[in-house]
């Protein structure tokens, strides 16, 4: 295929509508514009959305939410959680989707509320609370 050979399919492409040629042209005199009116003289138009003084619809209904992509990805984990679950000292992404505690879209994950006491896992790729860093070390 080359670039000199590419077409539009057949019906794609229609000839444009030549207005004001006459009355046997079915666009002559005012042109498809009709008769009077804001939309029938130069430059007259609205702004999109407008409703002629009311208020629009897009104003009338309530908004909707709106959920950041990236938000998706991350999500937070007590450590009591991973306490019950995992028997490993190191914990990286794959080994918490292995569990079933995190799904495998998440790419972000971070620990928190420390429980009492010396934290026995070392986190590869994941961090940490301020309250975790400090038991680890």
């Amino acid at each position: 295929m080359f670039l000199n050979t590419i077409k539009a399919a057949p019906g794609a492409k229609r000839k444009q509508t030549r207005v004001g040629r006459g009355i046997g042209s079915g666009f002559g005199k005012t042109c498809g514009r009709g008769h009077k009116g804001q939309k029938s003289r130069s430059g007259g138009f609205h702004k999109v959305g407008f409703e002629g003084g009311q208020m629009p619809i897009q104003r009338r209904l309530p908004k909707k939410g709106f959920v950041n992509y990236r938000a998706k990805l991350k999500t937070s984990l007590k450590l009591q959680e991973l306490d019950s679950l995992v028997e490993d000292d190191k914990i990286d992404l794959s080994l918490l989707r292995e569990k079933g505690l995190i799904s495998g879209k998440i790419r972000k994950v971070k620990i928190y509320n420390a429980s009492e006491g010396k934290v026995k896992f070392c986190f590869d790729n994941i961090s940490v609370t301020k309250s975790i860093q400090s038991k680890i070390n």
